[in-house]
């Protein structure tokens, strides 16, 4: 008989809803149990896509006899940390100080009725392995602790909300103290971390890190060096041709177990293909590599071939993940042993992909099978087949072709279909960017298909909510909700101006200013002020996996400034830095994205604004977009838009014409396309 979660909307939750234990969602029925019966919590923490959760599952939480000694104990949990990164937030940092160790998913932690922990850990086997216990015998050992050494765990609860108290950002700095000084220090600290033989950052696993990345690209455009660019360009370069992205069916894995991105950890996520989106995009504009185009049109088709919700009750948002496993196997779907790969393909065929795709070595996954990534160059396996290479590329495009159309035979992995806010926000500005760079409206259109569905289902009575699926929109949304979606919302400004885009930008940030701003300190906290009240309320400024909530807050509020002449924003922005401004002083590399909002603070951002009828209108707008300028704005209003704020409200003549805006001073209108090239080309050193 399925349990509590077969009600819930995360896929995650109702992949437990046969399992033997007794679960509940997080909530205040668990809670009030917990404190009736003064039963401890286990608290397990994971997400669909996680191959190490679905083992865990499979031989625990599946397991009539572990379930007993669970229900026995225990009033038992389940957290998707996708959909309440709240309580993953806190719980990881209670692993980390319980343990002394980095922790992951899945997340098992135990609880006091007060939801303090007192034990923590990530993955347990069943039986004892990997120097690790087995899962039922710990139970025990830990139900017994909580019963017969409770002045214990008292002490080292205090001391654990203690060590959450003390977790508190220095005295903000001022504002006459910023400096570039701190963009050359986190540059200089990707350089000593760069894999010069790799690319990429540090050893294995290796992870694409597209926040640093984006801050070495615009490292190089403002300062013009080299290096930073070969850090960006050859890293980029490595991850297209390594396992990490999927060289047939477009899109990059969460990332590689290896030094060299060959194999990954096959799960997909949104989060990283948005950025990494982004980023190829900007790559291109900065290099015009054809192989960063071909990655970014790649993606683009996968993200709305496999991630964009059809018509329905969730039509036009993003689903979250694809799985690691299919048929309970980590990357079943995408690997291949020579005889099935070779008896997709004609001899010709055969004879380029092989090579091309490192088939002719020893095989890379577990001993027996090949995971695809480009062993070689088309140029080289041209060479030793004695061919021309364009004779080659048609017969390595159709292997692709059927090699693909064969894969899309086999058992799919799952895919998470639940949508969140923060998530589809990243793609949306994914999307819209590399729509504009490479004139793609189908592109842009998918990124406001998704953007209508967060405005549509999760945005209600002037607030956002966090997830939705199969039309069951809930959950208070966080700090990163409201951030990435208003810095989607200018990124669509920038790729197609809509003045109802520009008035939802406003009230995402009336709401980050009113239900997320420290007004004391400065900063911006994760959760909103009429928040569930948890053990501990943070205000993160490092980037991890994705931004920083408060460097994506600061960097869009500036900018949101320059687009309606409001300085409340900019004000915000400028609290923020402050708070945060010693710590980047200390360890500049972990917090790229506030430093985006710190060098757009430095140089006021400057803002083109086009005014003009279609279709000349867009050919300005598609010719700038294709030049790389990180702290350029690109706003075309067509001539006929009326009720724009001063900022933007420039005269309307016969002929399209453009105004540079630095800050709040803009240069004498500008008529001809070449001469605003010209000047918006020149150094800003």
């Amino acid at each position: 008989m399925p349990n509590r979660l077969a009600q819930e909307t995360s896929p995650y939750l109702q992949q437990h809803a046969d399992n033997p234990v007794d679960w509940y969602p997080w909530g205040e029925e668990a809670l009030a149990r917990s404190r009736l019966e003064d039963r401890p919590l286990l608290v397990s923490i994971g997400y669909s896509a996680c191959h190490w959760c679905h083992v865990m599952a499979h031989e625990s939480f599946e397991d009539p006899e572990v379930a007993a000694v669970m229900n026995r104990l225990f009033v038992n949990v389940k957290v998707d940390r996708e959909e309440r990164p709240d309580l993953d937030r806190i719980y990881q940092l209670a692993h980390q100080m319980l343990s002394g160790r980095g922790g992951g998913w899945p997340l098992t932690m135990f609880l006091t009725p007060d939801q303090v922990p007192f034990y923590a850990g990530t993955y347990f086997p069943k039986e004892p392995r990997y120097g690790l216990p087995g899962f039922a015998h710990m139970l025990e050992r830990i139900a017994a602790v909580w019963r017969e050494q409770r002045a214990d765990v008292a002490r080292q609860s205090e001391s654990l909300l203690s060590a959450f108290a003390s977790l508190r950002t220095e005295a903000p700095a001022d504002a006459a103290e910023f400096s570039a000084a701190p963009l050359e220090s986190a540059l200089a600290s990707a350089k000593s971390s760069f894999d010069p033989r790799h690319g990429g950052f540090g050893g294995a696993p290796k992870f694409p890190h597209p926040a640093e990345l984006q801050l070495c690209l615009r490292r190089f455009a403002a300062t013009g060096e080299e290096e930073a660019l070969r850090v960006v360009a050859y890293t980029l370069e490595r991850m297209a041709r390594g396992g990490i992205y999927d060289q047939l069916g477009g899109g990059f894995c969460r990332y590689s177990v290896d030094a060299e991105w060959t194999i990954p950890h096959f799960e997909k996520m949104l989060y990283d293909n948005g950025p990494l989106l982004a980023l190829y995009a900007d790559a291109w504009c900065a290099t015009r590599s054809p192989l960063f185009e071909r990655i970014v049109r790649e993606t683009a088709a996968w993200v709305m071939r496999e991630m964009q919700s059809p018509q329905g009750a969730n039509s036009g948002g993003y689903y979250s993940s694809l799985d690691a496993d299919s048929e309970h196997e980590e990357g079943k779907f995408y690997v291949w042993s020579r005889e099935e790969f070779a008896a997709q393909l004609s001899d010709d065929e055969y004879a380029v992909a092989s090579p091309y795709y490192g088939l002719d070595d020893a095989p890379n996954f577990e001993g027996h099978r090949w995971h695809l990534r480009v062993k070689r160059s088309l140029a080289e396996v041209a060479q030793a087949l004695g061919r021309p290479a364009k004779d080659c590329e048609p017969l390595l495009e159709s292997a692709r072709a059927k090699l693909f159309a064969a894969r899309e035979r086999r058992v799919r992995p799952g895919r998470d279909e639940k949508i969140l806010a923060s998530w589809n926000a990243l793609m949306i500005r994914g999307m819209a960017r590399a729509g504009s760079v490479f004139a793609e409206p189908e592109w842009i259109a998918s990124a406001r298909r998704a953007m209508d569905f967060v405005r549509g289902t999760l945005w209600r009575d002037g607030r956002l909510l966090a997830t939705s699926k199969d039309g069951r929109a809930h959950l208070n949304a966080y700090l990163d909700d409201y951030a990435y979606l208003l810095a989607a919302a200018i990124a669509l400004l920038d790729a197609d101006f809509d003045p109802r885009m520009l008035a939802f930008a406003q009230d995402l940030a009336r709401v980050l200013l009113e239900q997320f701003e420290d007004r004391e300190n400065g900063g911006f906290f994760f959760t909103s002020h009429d928040h569930e009240r948890l053990i501990h309320r943070d205000k993160p400024g490092q980037d991890n996996a994705t931004p920083s909530g408060n460097g994506m807050a600061a960097f869009a509020l500036n900018r949101l400034t320059y687009l309606t002449g409001d300085t409340r924003y900019a004000s915000a922005a400028a609290r923020t830095l402050s708070l945060f401004y010693s710590a980047i002083r200390v360890q500049a590399g972990a917090f790229s994205t506030l430093l985006a909002a710190l060098e757009e603070s430095l140089a006021p951002t400057r803002t083109v604004v086009l005014r003009g009828a279609n279709p000349e209108l867009s050919r300005w707008r598609d010719a700038l977009a294709q030049q790389y300028m990180p702290q350029t704005m690109v706003i075309a209003i067509d001539a006929g838009q009326h009720g724009l704020p001063e900022a933007l409200a420039k005269p309307v003549s016969a002929s399209t014409t453009a105004w540079i805006c630095e800050g709040a001073t803009c240069l004498a209108p500008i008529a001809d396309l070449e001469e605003l090239r010209a000047k918006l080309l020149v150094e800003r050193r």
